[in-house]
């Protein structure tokens, strides 16, 4: 068993309960294990393969839920598709590109990122600067060259979060040095997306930030205490709002609320119960016809359970569920600390926005205003996500080769008597 974390170089001592990720050799000609078609490809092909799955998803999907919303507004049933596929034309680009460039690189630009994502938080609340849709300022731009600063944060703080961690990894019991900062970083941005205002990518923000800090070791205690004053905060903020808190209430009961607040989730329950098992066909269902409002962006999971039906609706699960078991297994055999925590970071921020999304459309969230990554209809969202997804493969490209039978391990060591 040997440990590929090692601390900084002048530390003193491995701060204790900071994660190891360990080699457990196996013998030689052994038989590998039974783990499924995912574990006899390489991590870097399986993420470039799912990623590549949902994002010609995205694509069909978009052209079905879109099609009456894209005539009604702009006269051809093609106008949105098309701006998805030039959307995606620039995500395919910036992923290609993701992957090339070393993760490591990412460290060095960490204060800039995450400088130029708070000033155009900041701009985007500047009445005439911020671009205002649906009751939010969330976009800097003009026409289709517009930016949704929240992403870049995303990006920003998963970076930042990671290179904290890494650079004080002799210091994870030290509640001031590692949380604080953290949370300070984390309050700051969070505060101001929720101005926007943007609950859902409040959320995100938060997983990112509790991923990193449980998978770096810090002391479950103060995480967990964290955890819990931003969960009353949030409920707070969440009640405090006339807007938030008629989502709050719809999501309680949606039925109660069907002429209102919560006419979206009881369209989008009544299409997922009409695709049965195997579905009514692209675009045999209903609730791309106008019944469902934003069938192409936060509820196109809907239509993909209407047209798709059950099987439709577990398959796209079964992506994002392969996608996050791919992005802890990059983690797991990353080569230094960095790499593992950025990871994992990606892999809470994709992850969370799935679950984010799709319990809202089913009813067991409330409804947050965030897409489904890679199928949703999206600009600099589904840019940015490609990013990130990139940037996953590239570190899952430098994976440590094992020996014939050998498995690496991320765990976090039992608190020492």
């Amino acid at each position: 068993m040997s440990q590929l974390w090692p601390a900084r170089p002048g530390a003193q001592r491995t701060a204790r309960g900071a994660p190891e990720l360990t080699v457990v050799p196996g013998g030689a000609g052994r038989a590998p294990r039974a783990g499924g078609l995912l574990t006899a490809v390489s991590t870097r092909a399986a993420l470039v393969w799912v990623v590549g799955i949902l994002c010609a998803l995205g694509l069909v999907m978009v052209l079905t839920a879109s099609a009456y919303t894209s005539l009604q507004y702009y006269g051809s049933v093609w106008t949105i598709f098309e701006r998805q596929v030039l959307w995606m034309g620039i995500g395919v680009v910036a992923f290609l590109v993701a992957c090339r460039v070393d993760y490591r690189r990412w460290r060095r630009w960490r204060v800039l990122m995450l400088l130029g994502s708070v000033v155009l938080l900041v701009a985007v609340l500047v009445p005439g600067i911020g671009v205002t849709a649906g009751g939010s300022s969330r976009w800097i731009g003009v026409g289709l060259l517009r930016i949704q600063p929240s992403e870049l944060t995303k990006l920003a703080l998963a970076v930042f979060a990671a290179d904290l961690l890494t650079t004080r990894a002799d210091q994870v019991s030290l509640t001031r040095r590692v949380v604080a900062p953290l949370l300070l970083v984390l309050a700051f941005t969070g505060l101001l997306v929720l101005e926007q205002p943007d609950m859902g990518t409040a959320v995100v923000l938060v997983c990112i930030a509790f991923g990193v800090l449980f998978a770096g070791g810090v002391p479950l205690r103060p995480v967990l205490k964290a955890l819990g004053a931003v969960a009353v905060l949030g409920l707070v903020v969440g009640l405090a709002e006339p807007y938030r808190r008629q989502r709050l209430l719809s999501f309680v009961n949606p039925f109660a609320h069907a002429q209102g607040s919560g006419y979206q989730v009881v369209q989008s329950l009544v299409g997922l119960g009409s695709g049965r098992l195997f579905g009514l066909g692209l675009g045999g269902g209903h609730a791309q016809w106008g019944l469902l409002p934003n069938a192409h962006t936060d509820f196109i999971f809907s239509v993909i359970g209407e047209d798709g039906g059950l099987l439709g609706a577990l398959v796209v699960l079964g992506l994002f569920l392969a996608l996050a078991w791919l992005g802890l297994r990059a983690a797991g055999r990353a080569p230094d600390r960095f790499g593992a925590l950025l990871a994992v970071a990606v892999t809470c921020w994709i992850s969370s926005q799935a679950v984010i999304n799709i319990g809202a459309v089913i009813g067991i969230l409330p409804v947050t205003g965030i897409p489904l990554p890679f199928v949703s209809f999206g600009g600099s969202s589904l840019v940015i996500v490609m990013v990130a997804a990139g940037i996953l493969v590239n570190v899952a490209g430098h994976e440590r080769p094992l020996a014939d039978g050998a498995a690496v391990r991320l765990r976090r060591p039992a608190p020492a008597s």
